[in-house]
């Protein structure tokens, strides 16, 4: 695990934005949460909306005398602290902001408490090889940290050290087990049990959060790969069947019957999730550690991951 320092790239920009040289800085971030915190709702206008400030307040800083002498990390570091800071300031008006992603959230959550009564790995055709509980509970414990951050930077954190982990089981299992890799034919579906095991809150709205929200360029290499591979681990759940999966489709519904029964969720229910406004000092959570693991390098963004679906029972 990497060690959090207390000086991180969010306390830098807020001291520099203490500098009395940085006024017109100050004034055009405060100006455009303002004027955005008083505009209705609109996810898709919103999310260009913020990139485009974003980009513009690159271009402010990189040409700014308090950054003149800074190298490209200092730089981005700035841009990291930007992107915080307007973030968690807009959190309350961009996150989950419609009743259709509140509502969307509820039913993944319900349907994934049913299915963690009784879905297990052999459903999803994993292989022993890759049964590890221990690595498998590290990977949930970092995905279910996703709710607790406001910055899309950290979230994303979240999401990559889950994948790290499942990631190094992988390789770990190549290794010294008679297993061949499958990429992700093996990733995918692990991440997607480990998914329903950790059932992190706000699923959907979290990662539409990132989608719309992280600074586009950040949004490239192994980020966007276990982005897209989670964001097709919930399109998969969200669709999810006794078709989907190695079981029989009497069984599949017979259990899906027993865990409404048991968790008392009626079929046609969608729980509505309160959403409370925080304000308050800004203050830094600090980022999830990541976690340093052996990973795959040169990693195809590209690649199609959306296609991999378990045998079916004969």
């Amino acid at each position: 695990m990497e060690t959090v320092t207390h000086s991180s790239p969010f306390d830098s920009f807020l001291d520099r934005m203490r500098n009395p040289a940085s006024l017109d800085l100050v004034r055009s971030i405060k100006s455009f949460i303002v004027s955005f915190s008083y505009t209705a709702s609109n996810p898709e206008t919103d999310g260009k909306r913020i990139q485009e400030f974003f980009q513009t307040m690159e271009d402010a800083i990189r040409d700014h005398s308090l950054w003149a002498s800074s190298s490209d990390d200092e730089t981005d570091n700035a841009l990291e602290g930007l992107e915080k800071y307007v973030m968690t300031k807009l959190h309350s008006r961009t996150f989950a902001s419609t009743p259709e992603d509140v509502k969307i959230d509820a039913e993944i959550s319900e349907k994934i408490s049913l299915l963690q009564t009784f879905l297990r790995p052999q459903h999803l055709d994993i292989s022993s090889a890759l049964q590890n509980e221990a690595a498998w509970l590290l990977a949930e414990k970092e995905l279910k940290k996703i709710n607790a951050f406001k910055a899309p930077r950290e979230k994303l954190l979240c999401i990559i050290n889950c994948s790290r982990v499942i990631n190094n089981l992988l390789l770990n299992a190549s290794i010294s087990e008679d297993h061949v890799p499958g990429g992700a034919d093996d990733f995918l579906p692990v991440l997607i049990y480990v998914t329903i095991k950790a059932n992190p809150p706000q699923l959907h709205s979290n990662l539409k959060f990132i989608q719309l929200y992280r600074r586009q360029s950040k949004l490239v290499s192994e980020a966007a790969y276990y982005l897209t591979n989670l964001v097709s681990a919930k399109s998969f759940i969200v669709d999810l069947n006794a078709k989907s999966l190695s079981i029989e489709e009497s069984e599949f519904m017979e259990s899906m019957e027993a865990a409404r029964l048991v968790n008392r969720v009626p079929q046609e229910t969608v729980t509505t999730i309160n959403k409370r406004s925080i304000f308050g000092k800004l203050m830094d959570p600090g980022p999830s550690t990541p976690v340093h693991v052996k990973t795959q390098t040169n990693v195809n963004v590209d690649q199609t991951i959306l296609t991999w679906k378990p045998k079916l029972v004969n």
